[in-house]
């Protein structure tokens, strides 16, 4: 992926004309009428590769705001308080406010690339009319497809109905349902996978790292597990399996550290570089977001981060009742006012002793007055900084979808009442229990899978508030005080986009 970070310089226009416009703009202006369309020798196809390079720089370009605001509503984190962001620490306990800035930014954000990626394949296809290998155009715009689908995904899952933007021609301004959203988005992924190269993605020669046929096919299991079609879940995971192409990362703390990048296990990776420079270009997320806001860094002068992102005190004693011991070491960074918040249950008054505030890492979590605890999963050793470097997690890549999670899945939708051939769900949860360490289960259940879902997933994405939407299981979202019911499944559209777009005022 380093060339297509480098090559992205040439696409700063194409990015600032996305990001200065509103999100309105976008759903009522036909696609082949934008400006950056204009000027280009679509006869010269050796460059037809760069819209493509902007589609993933634009899927790369997650704001802070993004994940988090996708993320934070699940019981395995909560939103660090005491700061600047009160209405995201509401969002948290289910406390919506349609004027926060979040909601309207992360709106902006998502369908601001979900247009820039289709006005990619759309330049795309004006290159293919000239290229003398239409195969691949098709692939580029397949490719296209599959982070577009991803992103989308996201959108309804927090808003549920909403646009989706046409590719050309005539806006469409309608509001589509949850269930029309996912099954627009598996039609893509079936347009896409024929055209989409049969590899791991690490072993793309062109964009090492890039989407594969098998990130459509999760695309695919994901959209087709939100519409509780389990078999369609089996259907696409089975085939990622069987592909035998994918294996689980054997260190599970290595899986989030430097180690991890274009690990067997990622299946689709937001991928970031600082060209093992401790100066100069860095292209980087702002995991500070995630990070504890008082730390001793084993290299000094390593940045701290803000102390917004929390695992629940409801998931570290659900690990903590289970044994787990890597996963939880992972997934957890401890301050000592924490570790006695935990200790005022007796039950747990003695502790592992990896349950520490200094990491295996050598980094000391301090008292901060946020949150008792940080995200181990966002978390970039200060040793594994490129010299020069200071600035919290940079240069770590961001795991999007993993083998894990297929595995899960499938076993998900066995104990649902799918079929498959490719593995059985005892043998994909006990693929995963083994590397955490834990004995082999027998007989699994669909209780037992959402449990191991829990231990393996938590703060990804928010996929535990989403299954647990999904089941209806309201009761685990309803606790440390906060009370959830199926009325909030959803945000509040961003006042300043009802203002804007009488479609969201009739929806309102």
């Amino acid at each position: 992926m380093t060339t297509i970070l480098k090559l992205n310089k040439y696409l700063v226009l194409f990015a600032m004309l996305l990001l200065v416009s509103s999100c309105n703009d976008y759903l009522n202006e036909p696609q082949e009428n934008l400006i950056y369309t204009r000027d280009i020798d679509y006869t010269d196809t050796q460059n037809m590769i760069m819209p493509l390079i902007g589609a993933y720089a634009d899927f790369q370009s997650r704001g802070w705001e993004d994940i988090p605001l996708i993320a934070v509503r699940g019981d395995d984190v909560n939103a660090g308080g005491l700061g600047d962001q009160q209405d995201y620490a509401e969002t948290d306990k289910f406390k919506y406010n349609k004027d926060y800035w979040m909601y309207n930014s992360a709106w902006l954000g998502l369908y601001s690339d979900v247009v820039g990626i289709n006005s990619a394949i759309g330049q795309i296809e004006q290159y293919k009319q000239y290229a003398a290998n239409k195969s691949l155009a098709d692939q580029y715009i397949s490719e296209a497809k599959v982070l577009r689908g991803f992103l989308l995904l996201q959108l309804s899952r927090v808003w549920g109905s909403v646009f989706i933007p046409a590719f050309s021609g005539p806006v469409d301004n309608t509001l589509y349902t949850k269930q029309q959203v996912m099954e627009h988005i598996i039609a893509q992924m079936d347009e896409a996978i024929p055209n989409l190269p049969d590899l791991h993605p690490k072993q793309r020669s062109d964009i090492r790292g890039g989407v594969t046929r098998y990130t459509a096919l999760a695309v695919k299991a994901i959209a087709n597990l939100e519409l509780k079609n389990y078999q369609g879940v089996a259907d696409a995971t089975s085939q990622i399996i069987s592909s035998q192409k994918f294996s689980l990362e054997p260190d599970f703390y290595k899986l989030f550290k430097i180690h991890g990048k274009l690990s067997n296990e990622n299946i689709l990776e937001i991928q970031y570089s600082d060209f093992g420079k401790g100066t100069g270009d860095n292209i980087s997320h702002l995991f500070a977001f995630y990070g504890p806001q008082n730390w001793t860094p084993k290299v000094a002068q390593s940045g701290s981060g803000w102390g917004f992102f929390e695992p629940s005190l409801k998931y570290i004693k659900f690990m903590l009742d289970r044994n787990e011991t890597v996963r939880l070491e992972t997934s957890v960074l401890f301050t000592n006012r924490g570790i006695a918040e935990i200790q005022k249950d007796s039950k747990y008054a003695t502790l592992p002793t990896f349950v520490s505030n200094t990491t295996r890492s050598g980094d000391r979590i301090n008292d901060y007055p946020r949150a008792l605890f940080a995200s181990g999963k966002h978390y970039l050793p200060s040793e594994e900084l490129t010299p020069g470097r200071t600035d919290y997690g940079t240069n770590k890549n961001y795991i999007v979808i993993r083998y894990a999670e297929i595995l899960l899945m499938h076993a998900e939708a066995l104990t649902r009442g799918a079929s498959s051939s490719a593995m059985t769900a005892d043998a994909a949860v006990n693929l995963v229990r083994a590397r955490a360490g834990l004995t082999p289960l027998n007989n699994v259940t669909s209780a037992q899978v959402m449990d191991e879902k829990y231990a393996e997933l938590a703060m990804e994405w928010g996929i535990r508030f989403y299954d647990m939407v999904r089941l209806e299981r309201y009761s685990d979202l309803s606790y440390e005080g906060r009370t959830f019911n199926a009325d909030l499944i959803y945000l509040p559209y961003p006042q300043a986009q009802v203002d804007q777009i009488p479609a969201l005022k009739e929806k309102k």
